[in-house]
């Protein structure tokens, strides 16, 4: 009896053995990276080239700003002293400041590229950076956020709530709310928050599809996709969805308000995944891959940094959503990412899809790198903790 049992013993464990390496096998996702260092590396390989193909600092407008939200997420996964110079040098080139007009009567929030317009938020996602260096020096200077608190503070005692009237201002501005909440404590920043993203979501929010029209002009059926369909925007609703990530990452537990961020964020998560390509990216009008065919990269790395995030986080179910993620950071590594560390395939500057644009592998700007880059952070952290688990 006892050779029996002896015998029995051990086919049950390798019968437990042989389960557990199946299901090890079957989970790992091929398409993932196998190491932190090897993200590390695509970091390092699109960033270098970014910056040495860069090296004069541009303005504090979005376009440039939007590429240091990410190289900063690179900084703090790789801690490259390389990333967080090259950003302490553009915010000092731009005086800590976004748009640089003193005279507040005459302070704008509609579209404008003159310094007049220091409330509308393409020039005010520029504070992001300035509080994240912020929050990195060790002597804490207050010059650094002092124009950030002036200029949001003086909105802040406006009667107005229409300052985030377009998609893309979401991601602009609702993180800097967030963050100048934790380094002031003071409470009004999270209470606008809420009042501005309000007035946004009721202007641009298709309840039905759990996605943001890019603003006013694209909503259905006054505004079409090229096929009659709901025109929705990859990228403005990649600036929403990544918006959302960083205003949950710094927003209290127990913050009024809380469950409807999270409740939008992974609603438009569930939105996403139904329209993602086979090859891993999403189309340009994402509800009608016909209307702007092709691969486009910006949009599929602001998605695949939201899933991600909400992957780390646990906001989204990871069997659930990473095969996704998985197929769009493989895109992004594969497809969008060229030998010499070259970004492809990325919209211009715009507002909508356009049928019949070229947008190549020469396609590049500055913030589809930074989305880049966000994307590949939040696959670092991914892969760091889950390796060795």
């Amino acid at each position: 009896m006892k050779t029996n049992s002896s015998v029995y013993f051990t086919l049950l464990m390798v019968l437990l053995m042989s389960c557990a390496t199946s299901t090890a096998t079957k989970t790992r996702n091929p398409l993932l990276p196998e190491s932190k260092e090897e993200v590390a590396s695509v970091i390092h390989k699109v960033n270098t080239y970014w910056q040495e193909t860069n090296p004069e600092h541009g303005w504090a407008f979005w376009d440039v700003a939007a590429y240091h939200t990410g190289n900063m997420e690179a900084y703090k996964v790789t801690q490259n002293e390389q990333y967080r110079q090259y950003s302490e040098a553009w915010a000092n080139k731009n005086q800590w400041m976004g748009a640089k007009s003193t005279d507040k009567a005459n302070w704008k929030y509609s579209y404008g590229e003159k310094d007049d317009y220091v409330m509308f938020g393409d020039w005010q996602i520029a504070f992001q950076t300035y509080i994240d260096l912020y929050n990195l020096d060790e002597q804490k200077d207050p010059q650094k956020i002092a124009r950030a608190r002036e200029v949001m503070e003086y909105q802040m005692s406006t009667p107005n709530s229409d300052y985030w009237w377009w998609a893309d201002g979401l991601y602009m501005v609702m993180p800097v709310m967030t963050k100048l909440y934790k380094v002031t404590g003071n409470e009004q920043y999270l209470e606008k928050l809420y009042e501005y993203y309000s007035y946004a979501d009721s202007v641009m929010y298709d309840p039905e599809e759990q996605l943001y029209y890019r603003d006013a002009k694209y909503i259905y059926p006054k505004h079409k996709s090229a096929n009659g369909k709901k025109d929705f925007w990859a990228r403005g609703d990649g600036w929403v969805f990544a918006g959302l990530a960083k205003v949950l990452q710094d927003l209290p537990e127990n913050a009024p308000h809380r469950d409807f961020y999270v409740s939008r964020y992974k609603d438009m998560a569930e939105a996403i995944v139904k329209s993602q390509q086979p090859e891993g990216y999403w189309t340009r009008s994402i509800l009608d891959p016909e209307h702007a065919p092709g691969p486009e990269t910006s949009g599929t790395a602001f998605f695949t940094y939201g899933l991600l995030w909400g992957i780390n986080n646990g906001y989204l179910n990871e069997e659930e959503y990473l095969p996704a993620a998985a197929k769009g950071y493989n895109y992004l590594t594969t497809v969008a990412l060229q030998p010499n560390g070259k970004i492809g395939y990325v919209q211009p500057i715009g507002e909508r899809a356009i049928p019949g644009q070229v947008v190549d592998v020469n396609s590049t700007t500055g913030f589809g790198v930074g989305a880049v880059l966000l994307a590949a952070s939040e696959m670092y952290r991914y892969v760091d903790k889950t390796v060795t688990r």
